[in-house]
């Protein structure tokens, strides 16, 4: 991966000499929610960056210490929270120092939040990852004909080819099948041929860029996420105590970023025993009144080890 800049902790950061420089460990959340079925990251700093902060001695383990940063810089409790990705490339800080970033995926519910943090779609970072409405037009236009320029500029024949393979299946072009889990190999992909601003491009890709690599770093938990809730029933963690089944589908279909079948995804629901009815009704759907639901407690415990699988077949 070419190489990321990520601004050196001030004055708090954690750091030890060694041989070469110095190491500095900080802990990065990213702390994700469902609101009117959209997937949302709270961050920092007008939207730049994810909230993070050094890991200090005084910390009792790497959670604690980043449910205290993120709860200092957002006033947000975390909730779930489960390791995601250690960060450790040699030059990820501009001054020398060795950057880890020790990174958790938080599952939580959007409220309002202190100080500077604010929620961000994230679709905003990443807009060719949204296919609800279909394939965004600019896929077409703007990233698979500069993915297929960039193949071309390749030095060797072997090398082309491995380009457009690699494009073709990174954004389900030339007949592959787009697959909703890639989403940091979409990213790296277009850094690495220069569409996006944090490796310089000129003419970028729409889409917010981040600090550093913080970017990446959301790309990490999109994917973690949408890999996790085929398996293991955590869309719950982001969904409110009752709630419609079509808003338990539209959240699914927010999280995957495509359309699901509505009676499959109802059957396997059905099937699967999650859910139960709270024998109330809510007239909130603009339409027919919908039945509530909420969450069976027992299935957390029922699935912890066997897993939970969720319908993303698509419509």
């Amino acid at each position: 991966m070419p190489p990321r800049v990520l601004a050196a902790w001030e004055k708090r950061v954690s750091s030890v000499g060694i041989e070469e420089g110095a190491v500095a460990v900080d802990l990065i959340a990213v702390l994700a929610a469902a609101t009117g079925a959209e997937p949302r990251v709270l961050t920092v700093r007008g939207g730049d960056r994810l909230p993070s902060g050094p890991f200090e001695l005084g910390h009792r383990s790497l959670q604690s210490g980043l449910r205290a940063w993120v709860e200092e810089q957002t006033g947000h409790p975390v909730g779930y929270v489960e390791q995601l990705y250690t960060f450790a490339d040699r030059d990820r800080a501009a001054d020398g120092t060795r950057m880890i970033s020790i990174s958790y995926l938080g599952l939580t519910r959007e409220a309002a939040s202190a100080r500077d943090a604010q929620w961000h779609g994230w679709y905003e970072y990443f807009p060719w990852e949204d296919h609800r409405q279909g394939v965004p037009a600019f896929v077409g236009s703007f990233i698979a004909p500069r993915l297929a320029a960039w193949a071309e500029g390749a030095e060797t024949a072997p090398l082309r080819q491995a380009r457009r393979l690699r494009a073709a299946i990174a954004f389900g072009l030339d007949e592959e099948t787009w697959n909703e889990d890639f989403v940091l190999q979409r990213y790296e992909l277009l850094y690495e041929a220069g569409l996006i601003p944090e490796a310089g491009a000129e003419a970028a890709v729409p889409g917010r860029r981040m600090a550093g690599d913080h970017r990446r770093i959301l790309a990490t938990a999109i994917a973690r996420l949408r890999a996790k809730i085929k398996y293991r029933p955590v869309v719950f963690e982001l969904m409110p105590p009752a709630f419609t089944l079509l808003q338990l589908q539209r959240t699914v279909e927010a999280l995957a970023g495509h359309p699901l079948h509505k009676q499959n995804f109802r059957r396997l629901i059905e099937q699967q025993e999650l859910v139960e009815e709270t024998g109330t009704i809510s007239a909130e759907t603009g339409g027919r009144p919908a039945k509530l639901f909420r969450f069976r407690q027992s299935v957390l415990a029922e699935r912890a080890v066997v897993g939970s699988k969720l319908p993303l077949a698509r419509s």
